[in-house]
């Protein structure tokens, strides 16, 4: 199945967005929108993704 990443292609075998979001490699603390909507982290483990989806991974920066 072929997802978007932050603007990255990917061939995943897993629909699970947590699987996914490991394989990518996030590390917590990250927020994630799926086409646009922002997924609870709370939801993560049972959300499921479909081909074509477009994963946004944001991570907070620092600065003043």
């Amino acid at each position: 199945m072929n997802i978007t990443i932050n603007g990255e292609l990917l061939n995943v075998n897993s629909k699970a967005l947590v699987e996914v979001l490991q394989r990518f490699g996030a590390v917590a603390p990250f927020a994630v929108a799926v086409n646009g909507e922002f997924i609870p982290q709370s939801q993560h483990s049972n959300y499921v993704l479909n081909e074509g989806d477009s994963v946004e991974l944001l991570s907070p920066i620092q600065g003043g």
